[in-house]
């Protein structure tokens, strides 16, 4: 056979499902390959003395035919697509002489030069293929789709849907500050986006990436009227998703820890709004562990408790068992509560907790703005306004604050 020239090969889709595919061979190249050809529905046979253990897994579940023997002349009838992939030779060159005078499309391992067709390197996400051909540098192509479908999986590639799309509410947890640290289908819907509904909190850097088209609007500034301000930023929600548009309420850590996302999820619906919940990393856990404190420690602390303190522990209103966290050994996560730590230290130490129980607080955590403070129950309320500590701050009692104080995080304060 005549070796192929330098013409760019051409790109096209194959429908294979119900048609015959014939691999030659039963090694590592075929075990790569044949996920693929499964997945398009393709009537597969495999030709070859042995096989990989997942191979004959394959044709032990019924998923392809494996005739256990050598290539013959003959096995390619009424194939449409071939793969040989032998160690032989002199078979593969007989398999692809025999696919040439078929007319059948071959792929060949051992030699790219003498095959009709290329396998691009491919990936999909989100109903898009993408395939990548370079020639004969298959390390670059795949290199090429990693960094294609990454894009379009966590939306630093806009690639934004033009055909009709059902309009509704995504409420995406942002997490604790970082942009890197919210998750992929969060930032990929984001970069979907026609209005994004921000909380202070959210990754605020995220916004400034998004088309010029897109509305943002800051949910502390929403028009509230008489209207109570959650009741605000509901109704604003189901205005724009009801105009058709895509929305995001893009929230800091996850939606539903301490984030009013489930009266938000709850508003939608019961406005027949299609809902989208996406989970965000909470700043409960994600900040102390950026400032080198594990919430749980082997032989330290066996759980760890999150708490709201926007309210004071002897507020009518507080819901918080403070008595029964003070009798606990494990870690006290405080959120929301830096203007009232010391209300909150001191019903701690009343209700048993040592006073000397350490205490972290670290402010704006996994932001370039990150610091920690230390002190203990019976310092920390002066520590914090001897600091001029501000929110959004997280803050840690028990004595995971010491694990590995000199490690991960930084260096320390106070």
């Amino acid at each position: 056979m005549d070796r192929m020239d330098d013409a760019p090969a051409y790109p096209v889709g194959l429908r294979l499902r119900g048609r015959r595919v014939v691999v030659i061979g039963g090694g590592q190249v075929a075990q790569r390959r044949l996920p693929a050809l499964l997945a398009a529905g393709a009537d597969i046979l495999v030709v070859s003395p042995s096989a990989t253990a997942s191979v004959e897994a394959m044709a032990d579940a019924g998923e392809l035919r494996w005739e256990r023997r050598a290539y013959r002349s003959g096995d390619l009838a009424d194939a449409w697509y071939a793969l040989v992939a032998t160690t032989d030779p002199a078979a593969n060159s007989a398999a692809s002489a025999e696919a040439e005078a078929r007319r059948v499309w071959c792929v060949r391992s051992d030699d790219a030069d003498a095959a009709t067709a290329w396998t691009p390197a491919t990936g999909r996400t989100e109903g898009v293929t993408v395939a990548v051909l370079t020639g004969r540098d298959p390390r670059r192509s795949a290199a090429v789709r990693d960094a294609v479908v990454e894009g379009l999986r966590d939306g630093s590639l806009a690639a934004p849907q033009h055909r009709a799309r059902t309009a509704g509410v995504a409420l995406v947890g942002g997490g604790p500050g970082d942009p890197d640290l919210i998750t992929v289908r969060g930032r990929r819907l984001l970069a979907e986006a026609d209005v994004v509904i921000a909380d202070r909190l959210g990754p605020r850097d995220l916004l400034g990436e998004l088309p010029p088209h897109v509305e943002v609007i800051d949910a502390a500034k929403i028009p509230y009227g008489r209207a109570m301000a959650q009741e605000a930023i509901n109704a604003a929600l189901i205005e724009h998703a009801r105009a058709g548009k895509a929305v995001v309420r893009l929230k800091g850590g996850d939606p539903y820890v301490f984030g009013r996302g489930m009266e938000e999820a709850e508003a939608l619906a019961a406005a027949g709004i299609p809902v989208t919940v996406v989970p965000g990393i909470s700043s409960s856990i994600s900040v102390p562990g950026a400032a080198g404190i594990p919430v749980t420690h082997r032989g330290v602390a066996h759980e760890f408790t999150v708490v709201s303190g926007h309210v004071a522990p002897d507020d009518e209103r507080s819901l918080v068992d403070w008595s029964a966290l003070a009798r606990l050994r494990g870690t006290l996560v405080l959120l929301m509560a830096v203007e009232r730590i010391g209300a909150i230290a001191d019903t701690l130490v009343a209700g048993g907790r040592p006073a000397g129980t350490p205490v972290a607080v670290i402010q704006e955590g996994t932001t370039a703005a990150q610091r920690r403070v230390d002190a203990t129950l019976a310092t920390v309320a002066r520590t914090v306004a001897d600091e001029g500590v501000r929110p959004p701050a997280v803050i840690v009692i028990g004595d995971v604050v010491t694990v590995g104080r000199s490690g991960a995080g930084g260096p320390a304060r106070g």
